[in-house]
């Protein structure tokens, strides 16, 4: 934090970055009260937005959605970024860590269809839009006749493209459909049981520069321990099976009363040989005890 106390947040520029990224610096500003200093944004093109027509897979995957930011941060032109967590890679740049994991929005799987008829009642050889291997590899699953074909584009885009009946089908987070304010587009939720969500799916990762302390200390207003928790065992998965983006990796924590429960599923690039597997232990004390459950399944899924 400089000494105007005025702070600066690098976010993409999408409608969904820019709600998530806003309502996250009002929560910030809740809960610093008077204190809470001026927060301006920074609007950061990534090199993920930029090319768009090609697969993640193909142009360097996830990270490329943060490496922009990551730079802004390191330049100094900004205090701290805000992310979706699911697409921060599991090795961050030297420097920089994850000072904040605020409460998890929805972390389910949207259906969204041509008509809004259920998942059962799609017709055979539905052509279903997902750039997520995740997705494919569950969704193939639950209908092995789907034809899976890639999406890109921001949310309205692919919404349109099913509108337009370019799809039968789509896939997107609930969560950013709530963010935008457009949960009432979902045809249907899907449960954990039928779609495993992404790693950190729901959740936010907001990063600053190490030894900030007057930024950190205000980022810490707004942690959410438990999610904060369930996040860190989830990405514990995907660095031990060595997750990119070429891997189809799904895993997702809860707190069932006492206890963590945290399930996995990891395939090969293909969506071959899927490997699932489940942790219940003793709710963890911090991250390093989460961190070591799902260290120890990702090593059995590997």
């Amino acid at each position: 934090m400089n000494e105007t106390s005025k702070l600066v947040f690098a976010t993409r520029k999408s409608a969904l970055a820019l709600a998530q990224s806003r309502a996250f610096v009002a929560t910030v500003k809740s809960a610093a009260g008077a204190a809470a200093p001026e927060i301006e944004e920074l609007h950061v093109t990534t090199s993920g937005d930029r090319f768009v027509d090609q697969k993640l897979q193909d142009i360097g995957g996830k990270g490329l959605f943060i490496k922009e930011l990551e730079e802004a941060l390191l330049e100094g032109r900004a205090d701290f970024a805000v992310h979706s967590i699911k697409d921060v890679p599991s090795e961050l740049v030297p420097g920089l860590h994850i000072a904040c994991v605020p409460r998890r929005e929805d972390p389910r799987d949207a259906l969204i269809t041509h008509g809004g008829v259920s998942l059962a009642d799609l017709p055979q050889g539905a052509r279903l839009g997902t750039s997520s291997l995740r997705r494919a590899v569950c969704l193939q699953r639950l209908r092995p006749d789907l034809r899976i074909e890639p999406l890109r584009g921001n949310v309205d885009t692919r919404l349109r493209k099913v509108e337009e009946g370019q799809y039968d089908a789509i896939i997107l987070a609930m969560a950013g459909l709530k963010r935008l304010g457009l949960e009432a587009r979902a045809t249907a939720a899907l449960s954990p049981e039928e779609c495993l969500p992404a790693v950190g799916q729901g959740a936010l990762g907001i990063e600053c520069r190490q030894g900030a302390a007057k930024v950190e200390a205000l980022l810490a207003l707004v942690e959410h321990a438990e999610t904060a928790i369930c996040v860190a065992a989830e990405r514990a998965v995907m660095a031990s099976v060595g997750g990119n983006c070429r891997m189809p990796i799904a895993a997702h924590a809860t707190r069932e009363g006492a206890e963590l429960v945290l399930r996995a599923l990891v395939a090969d690039a293909d969506g071959s040989k899927v490997r699932e597997g489940s942790r219940r232990i003793a709710w963890p004390s911090g991250a390093d005890e989460a961190r070591r459950a799902g260290a120890d399944l990702g090593a059995e899924l590997k």
